[in-house]
């Protein structure tokens, strides 16, 4: 209701076409039976002419209500979920990262999709043609208390035993399209794991396997899908056997009536008519009923994603006016979301000095990369504090530090636009001369001045259309362009060859200067001519300083370097 609100407009103005239309067609049986008792009766040609004409008129009118009544309602229904897929979608992008590590892709884009169409169904047709078949049914049911009381009563006594039947059935089907919903959200998981991995896929022969954990997922959705199906097969023949038997009996008690001489054959007609149209009124209730009950199920699942109150918000909170670049992790502890029984960080104390460029080395699950999430606040740490020249981080605003913040990645993510779209993804109002001023300080602008397209060039979802090189060096101008105070480099050259390296090393180099800059390596080209190494092992720090120094004692660091020495 609260999404509909901005289309009452529309929606009131839809209800009253909505009344006319059916309050028109309401007239056809009884003008049914004046022919009958009147004009037949009488043989009264002239008036059987003008009832005929009137009621083209009745039709023509009939129908424009009815097509204006189509638009208005359709259009605010599907006004109605573009907005809701615009509040879900929003919703989505602000949650904590931490919500992401415990969702799979698959289930939240079939929200995007799936549950959203079922309500746009619901929301749009469903709902028109529920107040219209409802309208049909009171106004018939009026009519038919006018025409005939007893009758009326008699066809209504089966009214009470449907009602009980909807709601158990509505239980029923509201838990089941739920069921069903998750089953065909499981088996899209599987489809969006197969397709985004698909090289994974092919290197291992396993397409067999993928098609058969797929259809497994699917015959799940199926089997839900039938037993709702089941459900709604009892109460659709249960509601129709009890109409058509509530027909019988009118039929055979009016057809006394008209012999004792109590009823007109036309009246009898006419109620005839009222009783099919109030039949064929309830019997569609009855369908839709059951789409509301889907729609009950899908609801639940989107709006408990959209009143979701993120655990870091997006925005909000303070915003220097300057950066200097001074961070600070005191007696950090961290565990993430999904695993807080296994502790990452086990009291970090780190001072990283404006402008200055420390490496943090150590062994794989040492807690490397969760400093440089921390750092931009994709998680908040247990214990301990995390400070932004001298301000803790809780209290500033997480868009504003975000946008202080730039990192290269060991696999950086691309979307699947142009080369130009990429690097401008760092400042969205970049004129073409800054973008191109940065993929040059990136060492990209000669690879990708040999593309046909040049900067209009696609790269493919997530860059596959380019090197690792390449990629690397437009996520290095992507993070040129952003201008940052403080840069993480994620292993940002661990993946490359030689050359690339050099060229990416290169680029690096003169991205950092000025920034203060948290190198996460594993390579000792990356590591030298860092101020300071810091090293960690097992959540916590256990030794820093410069390379030298440390290469001059005995410690962890200088087994990783002679490790790396022997490899090579």
């Amino acid at each position: 209701m609260g999404l509909a609100r901005p289309q009452a407009r529309r929606i009131l103005l839809g209800t009253l076409f909505l009344l006319v239309a059916s309050a028109l067609g309401l007239v056809y049986p009884k003008v049914i039976g004046d022919i009958i008792d009147q004009a037949l009766h009488a043989g009264d040609r002239a008036r059987i002419d003008r009832i005929a004409l009137a009621m083209v008129g009745v039709f023509l009118v009939q129908g424009v209500a009815m097509a204006l009544r189509y638009y208005l309602f359709t259009t605010a229904g599907e006004r109605v979920v573009t907005r809701l897929r615009q509040d879900l979608f929003q919703s989505l992008l602000s949650q904590e990262v931490g919500f992401f590590d415990e969702r799979k892709t698959g289930e939240l884009t079939n929200r995007l999709s799936s549950d959203t169409t079922v309500l746009q169904n619901t929301v749009s047709v469903n709902i028109s043609m529920a107040l219209r078949n409802a309208a049909q049914a009171l106004g018939g049911i009026a009519l038919l208390l006018y025409t005939s009381p007893v009758l009326t009563a008699l066809m209504l006594a089966i009214v009470p035993a449907v009602a009980v039947g909807a709601v158990s059935y509505g239980r029923k089907v509201r838990g089941l399209s739920k069921e069903a919903q998750d089953a065909l959200a499981a088996a899209n998981e599987v489809a969006e794991e197969s397709l985004s991995g698909v090289r994974t896929v092919r290197s291992f022969a396993a397409e067999r396997h993928e098609v058969e954990r797929y259809r497994s997922a699917t015959e799940r959705a199926y089997d839900v899908a039938r037993r709702r199906i089941m459900q709604s097969s009892y109460f659709l023949a249960g509601a129709s056997s009890a109409g058509y038997l509530a027909s019988a009996v009118v039929l055979w008690y009016g057809g006394r009536l008209v012999l004792d001489g109590a009823m007109t054959v036309g009246n009898l007609t006419s109620f005839l008519i009222y009783s099919l149209m109030v039949a064929v009124a309830l019997g569609s209730l009855a369908d839709l009923w059951a789409d509301f009950m889907r729609a009950s199920g899908a609801a639940e699942r989107v709006f408990e994603l959209t009143d979701r109150v993120p655990a870091i918000p997006a925005s909000g909170g303070e915003r220097l006016a300057s950066v200097r670049g001074h961070v600070e992790f005191q007696d950090v502890r961290f565990a993430y979301p999904t695993r807080r029984d296994v502790p990452v960080l086990k009291g970090v104390h780190l001072d990283v000095a404006p402008g200055e460029v420390v490496a943090i080395v150590g062994p794989s699950g040492a807690g490397k990369s969760t400093i440089a999430a921390l750092l931009a606040r994709m998680y908040d740490p247990q214990e301990g504090r995390v400070r932004l020249d001298g301000r803790e981080l809780t209290g500033l605003d997480p868009e504003w530090l975000r946008q202080q913040v730039g990192t290269v990645a060991q696999e950086p993510m691309l979307f699947a636009s142009s080369i130009a779209d990429n690097i401008r993804y760092g400042r969205p109002a970049a004129s073409d001369a800054e973008v191109e001023a940065a993929a040059r300080a990136a060492n990209a602008h000669d690879f990708v001045s040999r593309f046909p397209e040049g900067y209009r060039t696609l790269v493919g979802e997530r860059g596959v259309q380019l090197s690792g090189g390449q990629k690397q060096r437009i996520a290095i101008a992507r993070a040129v362009l952003k201008d940052p105070r403080l840069l993480v480099l994620d292993e940002a050259t661990s993946a490359l060859d030689a050359e690339s390296e050099h060229l990416v090393q290169e680029a690096l180099e003169r991205l950092m200067q000025g920034r203060t800059t948290l190198i996460i390596a594993h390579r000792l080209s990356t590591v030298v001519g860092a101020d300071r190494v810091v090293v960690m092992e097992g959540g916590q720090v256990v030794q820093s300083g410069d390379h030298a120094t440390l290469m001059g004692q005995e410690g962890l660091y200088r087994r990783l370097v002679e490790r790396q020495f022997v490899a090579a």
